[in-house]
């Protein structure tokens, strides 16, 4: 890889954190998710209700061993780490004109603590984390208030953090609130619930109108505060194949990737919106909420990278005969299963090739440098004698490596960096599992809230950190 490339691991403020309502800190939409599993779906509960379950509001306690965590994430060698500022520790209920002194002070301490070690910041602005006030006021990003709110909140801590800072993302995975199948998605997303026999589709369009705005007018006034910013978007990426070489299955998988991959990102890179959903929108009838000068804001803040994470592919097949999955992974009723790969024990297909694909896709698309910014294997870790064997997760990892590498050097894409998902094992944002473990460190918490918070050392650790120092060579 390029000289100076940022290697590293990623969590997100909510799944770590823990100090749900320390220091002045308002509840957010991660705050109200009880725990779940794959068989039962979390729930989303108004307000915190006594005696129900709620993982984020402990995490993994990073807000009191942030120092700890850090000093094994230089050891390890990171370049960089990436999380999020929550929204609802500088902004309680998310509203008000005067930011919480208190909640500016860890993070200034957290981008210290990492400038220590010389490792780089990047810092996602909302990461499934909005204040739950707004989703009570406003009922979230249905409402164009919340670009206000937004802003006021991005432009106070990137003129904090200005001389901190210099990678910036805008909102973690914006597409996945296409999946309207349950309502995890899009609260997570755009803090909303879905009304009986609304048209959840026009609903999510409007929603991500109102952000695309927030995020371009975020870069735009980001760029006055620092010119050096770097300043992305993020999306999942989860490429769509079609299931043979029949032109219904390729017009099918081109559709869908379209829609949940590709649109999102078109319009942060691009500054408009694309044809295809102009066309889309009108043959639905959806006449959304976009003026002239909503318009003029996406051309003016278009990013200065593409961010991604990246799991999984699907497969689409436009034959209605033939076996659906009939789960949220593709976000479409027509994916099935792929027959020339494996899956995780959550059902996630395992694809290394598809992150090469990725890569070249969106750089031939958007001619911007990229950064992988997720990419990870959970698993059912098992703890013995105070040692975790993660060969597995190690060999996950090192696939997807080499097949980045060879976008880079075989192919000529651009790539910024690469960041592990959940480096340190974080509450799952889909289940609110502990045991659906992520990390090159291992912490001792399970999914009942016991455990001592001790972490210790997975073998991927050592491995990880072979790979830092070889720049991806080992």
């Amino acid at each position: 890889m390029k000289q100076g490339f940022l290697w590293g691991g990623a969590v997100a403020a909510h799944q770590v954190e823990g100090a749900y309502n320390a220091d002045g800190k308002g509840l957010s939409t991660a705050d109200v998710m009880t725990g779940g599993s794959r068989q039962k779906a979390r729930e989303i509960t108004d307000g915190v209700v006594e005696g129900k379950y709620y993982p984020n509001h402990e995490g993994i306690r990073f807000y009191e061993h942030y120092k700890e965590d850090i000093r094994l994430f230089a050891e390890m060698g990171f370049r960089c780490f990436r999380t999020s500022i929550a929204w609802s520790r500088i902004f309680p209920q998310g509203d008000e004109e005067i930011p919480n002194e208190e909640g500016l002070r860890f993070y200034d301490s957290l981008f210290a603590e990492l400038h220590k070690y010389k490792i780089e910041p990047v810092v996602t602005l909302s990461h499934f984390e909005i204040p739950y006030g707004l989703v009570k006021k406003y009922g979230g990003w249905r409402s164009r208030e919340m670009i206000g709110c937004f802003t006021r909140f991005a432009s106070t801590v990137m003129e904090r953090y200005k001389d901190q800072v210099t990678y910036w993302l805008t909102f973690n995975e914006i597409n996945n609130q296409m999946i309207v199948s349950n309502n995890l998605y899009a609260f997570t997303n755009s803090g909303i619930l879905f009304q009986e026999g609304e048209d959840r589709e026009k609903t999510v369009y409007q929603a991500a109108h109102y952000q695309f705005v927030a995020s371009a007018l975020a870069v735009k006034c980001g760029h006055k505060i620092n010119p050096h910013f770097q300043i992305g978007c993020m999306v999942a990426a989860s490429p769509i194949y079609p299931y043979s070489c029949n032109p219904d299955d390729i017009l099918l998988a081109q559709r869908k990737d379209r829609q949940f991959n590709l649109f999102f990102a078109d319009v942060h890179a691009r500054g408009h919106y694309p044809s295809y959903i102009q066309k889309e929108w009108d043959r639905r009838g959806y006449a959304l909420d976009i003026t002239k000068e909503d318009r003029k804001a996406l051309a003016e803040g278009c990013v200065d990278y593409i961010g991604f994470s990246y799991y999984l592919s699907g497969v689409m097949s436009a034959d209605a005969t033939m076996e659906k999955l009939g789960n949220d992974l593709a976000a479409s009723p027509d994916t099935v299963e792929n027959p020339f790969l494996e899956t995780t024990p959550w059902g996630w297909t395992v694809d290394p090739k598809g992150l090469r694909y990725v890569l070249n896709q969106y750089y031939e698309r958007y001619e911007l440098p990229l950064f992988v910014v997720e990419n990870g294997f959970g698993y059912e870790d098992v703890l013995e004698n105070g040692q975790v064997h993660d060969k597995n997760r190690i060999e996950f990892l090192e696939s997807h490596i080499r097949e980045m590498e060879k976008a880079v050097e075989e192919d000529g894409v651009d790539v910024i960096g690469y960041t592990v998902w959940g480096c340190i094992d974080p509450v799952s944002f889909t289940t609110g599992e502990m045991r659906k473990r992520y990390g090159f460190i291992y912490v001792d918490k399970m999914d009942d809230g016991s455990g001592t918070y001790a972490r210790i050392k997975k073998d991927s650790f050592y491995w990880y950190q072979d790979i830092i120092r070889s720049n991806g060579k080992k």
